[in-house]
């Protein structure tokens, strides 16, 4: 899945089906895109 920022920057976040992201990563990612962790679960 990839998040586009409005300034044309991307951020690919791992889709493996059935799989966990390890939760350092979600928070880099959330970081990323400007979310919290807990923000980034909820708008998947």
């Amino acid at each position: 899945m990839q998040y586009h920022h409005a300034d044309g920057r991307a951020t690919t976040v791992p889709n493996h089906g059935g799989r966990d992201i390890f939760p350092l990563l979600v928070r880099q990612i959330a970081r990323d895109i400007g979310l919290t962790a807990e923000e980034f679960w909820a708008n998947r």
